[in-house]
């Protein structure tokens, strides 16, 4: 098979590792890729966001299957623009599908359709901003207000002041975020432990991969700024047999079954981003894609054929499908440039001079004048397999101690709320 891998970051950087291994693979082209992904296929030099120019490429290339890591692309409707060349398979769902995470008012309402357990919520626009007033004082703080739209992963607000709420509420329907805050869906807060689980869907069938549980926050003991993911760990401890069953009963079985019950044509990854409140699992959020760092450490797990699993997907027969996990504990801890995520410097030379068995994955960097730079806030991810979460955790901090870039940063405490934690 032929294969292109729309996307260039750490995300993509893992998914290239699993289909590069795939024994149906003739070619593996990625766009654009990275100097990660360029040493497992062929990067290509196209704008995701110009179908008609992905769409030249597919044809010429004679490319059998479209796998898409990002979102954008994904709402903004690649699925749906391909459908016309029925003999191309797609891993992505339809702009209608990739709703659920590009409005998170579509979500809510979708999951109060389809009886999935999530918080309650407000619709808040610039026409009802009293009454999004009102439900803010009606709850209990701490408040949490979310950006309807995609706002790359940086438009959730949770404030514990309730003048400080309103005050927000305000600023982000007069653009704080752009478009994408034009609407926003204020939420009732839950107070739990997070985790992700994650999906592989053609909008009937379904196979579940290995769980995961990220750190958003910059700083160590989850202080300071949201980012985009500085670390991951699966399996979760406290995610037992007796949680899976209950998200697979109560949030994977609903979701998939509301997706058919409304035709809405998906075929690819879903992420739900959740949250365990006294042992009940919540839906935080609906993601189109997987996640970042999160593949880093899922797609490692994975020792079945990843192609094979998608072609699966595509051709109606994940039920056929054998899915195989390393049983060992991955940790992705992220390196990222000094300042993020708010303003940093680009373009700082990056020294891998690791030589073990740890996985470093690009995700933020770029070949300069032949030298490897950085090229975005999230730079390298580094993941490494152990019997154990510490054992892990200091595999990869020992790898990171033979990687260099001026400014770099990482947490040194990924995995260690997880230590000798059990399931409620």
């Amino acid at each position: 098979m032929k294969v292109l891998l729309l996307g260039s970051g750490g995300r993509e950087h893992a998914l290239a590792l699993g289909l590069s291994k795939g024994r149906d693979l003739e070619t593996l082209y990625i766009a654009p890729g990275n100097p990660g992904t360029e040493q497992l296929g062929t990067n290509v030099k196209l704008d995701m966001g110009d179908f008609q120019q992905v769409e030249a490429f597919v044809l010429e290339k004679g490319i059998d299957m479209i796998v898409v890591g990002p979102e954008a692309p994904l709402v903004a409707g690649i699925a749906d623009h391909f459908k016309k060349h029925s003999h191309i398979q797609v891993i992505g769902p339809s702009g209608q599908g990739a709703q659920l995470e590009g409005s998170k008012a579509f979500s809510k309402k979708f999951m109060q359709r389809h009886q999935v357990p999530t918080a309650g919520y407000f619709e808040c626009d610039a026409t009802n901003l009293q009454q999004g007033i009102d439900f803010l004082r009606s709850m209990p703080g701490p408040y949490v207000l979310k950006a309807d739209g995609l706002a790359a992963g940086k438009g959730v607000l949770i404030i514990d002041d309730i003048q400080e709420a309103e005050e927000a509420l305000t600023e982000m329907l007069n653009g704080m975020f752009g478009e994408a805050s034009a609407t926003v869906v204020i939420e009732e807060f839950l107070s739990g432990i997070e985790f992700s689980v994650f999906a592989l869907t053609n909008g009937k069938q379904y196979i579940l991969l290995p769980e995961a549980k990220d750190y958003k926050r910059i700083g160590e003991g989850d202080q300071g700024l949201n980012t985009g993911g500085m670390g991951a760990v699966s399996p979760v401890p406290f995610v037992d047999d007796h949680m899976k069953q209950l998200v697979e009963e109560r949030i994977v079985k609903s979701t998939v079954a509301g997706l058919a019950a409304e035709e809405i044509d998906y075929q690819g990854f879903i992420f739900f981003g959740l949250i365990n409140v006294n042992g009940a699992p919540y839906v935080i959020e609906y993601n189109c894609r997987m996640g970042d760092p999160e593949t880093e450490v899922v797609f490692p797990r994975i020792s079945s054929d990843v192609l094979e699993m998608m072609k699966a997907c595509a051709d109606q027969q994940l039920d056929q499908y054998q899915l195989q996990v390393n049983p060992q504990t991955a940790v992705t801890v992220m390196m990222v440039s000094g300042g993020y995520p708010g303003d940093y410097e680009k373009g700082k030379e990056i020294n891998i001079e690791y030589q073990g068995d740890s996985m470093v994955f690009h995700a933020g960097t770029s070949m300069k004048e032949g030298k490897l730079v950085t090229s975005g806030g999230r730079v390298l991810a580094v993941t490494s397999f152990a019997d154990s979460i510490e054992a892990a955790a200091v595999a990869s901090y020992k790898a990171i101690d033979e990687i260099y870039f001026a400014g770099a940063y990482y947490r040194r405490d990924i995995g260690g709320d997880l230590v000798n934690t059990a399931a409620p």
